[in-house]
């Protein structure tokens, strides 16, 4: 096994070692789509931020006018307006209408007139509307309208990007299509070719880029074509070649070194397992409902003598392939039951996960591990819970099948750990007899606000309800991810916000804790001890 798993190892490497050669082409597409996408939204926030400062000046220069005026198109309000337009560039013109749109007067009545080319909208936080007109027909003005009394408004009108008048802006001239709009859709200012926009071609031939004005209902959105920009990168591709050549040389150079360390860690794990280095860390489960403690899961750490701990992930995949996974997990519950047999007896509806490999599963043989380290002891098999990861397939589903008959025989419980991610589907959960769903956490990271449906989950907890499978969610981490389980009736959950895998002592002491009420003081004597 091991020498089928190092040339497997070399194969590998002698790939790795061509890949950044082969990859020069999408390294460097990729480089130019992040570095061109990123000086696109650049522009594109650069124009809603210009449009954003322009509205706001006018609704100040607005509100100035009516603040220091008593009356409507008197002489102290031409005068105020007077001022405001020499103050203010961007300023084309304030108008005193009735609702009927009748104008009262107006800064320059020679060029009082416009044309009305979308709907008003309001501005969150304002009193005024925004709309947008145009007084030539060619040059588009955003109107700011504040309402005085119940018949007449007061409207300045205001250029809608100055930006887009001046010629030195960034990409502008490269763009295949730009359009400024009112949130709604209706539309302020279009260059470029608008076949070239959203639906007029493939999305992958386009970089695009999307800003809104912040408060204001205005929003920007731009393309430009992808070869275009691509084009001025010709010269970076012999620069990248020759990268890559250096890079193929170390990547050779550090897989050796890794396929040597592998060698070296597979020859440590077995003596690690005998020497009692693979230590059991202990994740709390949380009872949703109650705040208790209900149970918890056993996930595996290599302590070190030196106190170093090795991560799962540089032993785990060996481990399973090589078959030291087998005499590992027994090492575990050895470790499970000398540490939880007192809370245990003192918490009987305490379950304890405990995760088992695709190996476990060829044979009988870990019915029978179960009964030799469990039986007689404060472990009730009730107690016990034992996990199938859905990442990785059964193979053989009848010897499955016989094995989880012969553990429910028992009164053990099977957990579908990662659900949802992996080879598993409806029939297996029935065919498998699976009792517990575990939600993986990549779908309870979908959780945003308690309030809004996340449908993957929703699908998930309808189809264990329906089957009569018990729910836990994976990977809470904030307090709306614990809330959404909740309301969704989902009993228990584990994950950061309650508590990390925790060393026997710390565990404890948070077990004893939460433990829900009983009139043993078992696990508290062995505390003090």
């Amino acid at each position: 096994m091991r020498s089928r798993f190092s040339q497997l190892i070399w194969l590998v490497v002698a790939l790795l070692a061509f890949l950044p050669v082969v990859a020069v082409d999408h390294l460097l597409d990729r480089y130019v789509t992040v570095r061109e996408t990123a000086n696109l939204q650049a522009t594109v926030d650069a124009i809603t931020h210009d449009s954003q400062a322009t509205v706001h000046d006018g609704i100040q220069s607005l509100r100035r006018i009516l603040a220091s005026s008593p009356s409507l198109c008197a002489a102290t309000f031409l005068d105020n307006v007077e001022h405001e337009l020499a103050g203010n560039p961007f300023l084309r013109q304030v108008l005193v209408e009735n609702s009927d749109g009748v104008r009262y007067c107006a800064a320059y009545e020679h060029a009082a007139a416009y044309r009305v080319l979308s709907g008003e909208l309001t501005i969150p936080g304002s009193t005024e509307t925004l709309s947008v007109v145009t007084m030539d027909g060619d040059t588009p003005l955003l109107k700011i309208t504040q309402r005085f009394g119940r018949e007449r408004t007061v409207s300045a009108l205001v250029l809608a990007s100055p930006m887009l008048m001046r010629q030195a802006v960034p990409l502008l001239s490269d763009i295949g299509y730009l359009q400024v709009s009112l949130t709604d859709g209706a539309p302020i200012l279009l260059r470029g070719d608008q076949s070239a926009g959203p639906g007029g071609g493939r999305s992958e031939d386009y970089l695009a880029a999307r800003s809104f004005a912040g408060d204001i209902p205005v929003k920007v959105e731009a393309r430009i074509s992808f070869s275009q920009v691509r084009a001025d990168y010709a010269q970076l591709d012999v620069g990248f070649t020759i990268a890559a050549c250096f890079m193929g040389i170390l990547v050779l150079i550090l897989a050796i070194q890794y396929v040597r360390k592998a060698d070296v860690v597979a020859f440590d794990l077995e003596r690690a397992i005998v020497a009692g280095e693979m230590k059991p860390y202990y994740q709390p489960v949380i009872n949703l409902r109650t705040g208790k403690i209900s149970g918890c899961e056993v996930l595996i750490r290599w302590v070190r003598k030196n106190g170093e701990i090795v991560p799962p992930a540089v032993f785990i995949d060996y481990a399973e392939m090589s078959g030291l996974a087998i005499p590992m997990t027994l090492s575990l519950m050895e470790q499970v039951r000398y540490d939880l047999e007192d809370l245990c007896r003192e918490i009987p509806d305490f379950k304890i996960s405990i995760n088992l490999f695709e190996g476990h599963f060829r044979d009988g043989s870990i019915v029978d591990d179960i009964q030799s380290i469990f039986e007689g002891s404060g472990i009730s098999y009730r107690q016990l819970v034992f996990e199938i990861t859905e990442r990785r397939p059964l193979d053989d589903r009848n010897a499955a099948n016989r094995v989880i008959t012969a553990m429910h025989k028992l009164g053990v419980r099977i957990a579908m750990d990662d659900a949802g991610t992996g080879h598993s589907n409806l029939a297996d959960l029935q065919t498998l007899g699976i009792d517990i769903v575990k939600i993986d956490k990549i779908f309870v990271e979908m959780i945003k606000d308690p309030n809004v449906p996340v449908p993957v989950v929703d699908g998930l907890i309808s189809m264990g309800r329906e089957l009569g499978i018990e729910i836990v969610g994976e990977g809470v981490e904030t307090q709306a991810q614990a809330l959404y389980l909740r309301s969704k009736n989902v009993a228990f959950a584990q994950g950061y916000l309650f508590s990390p895998p925790l060393k026997l002592a710390s565990f404890l002491v948070l077990a004893d804790a939460l433990k829900p009420s009983t009139k043993n003081t078992n696990l508290s004597r062995r505390l003090a001890a």
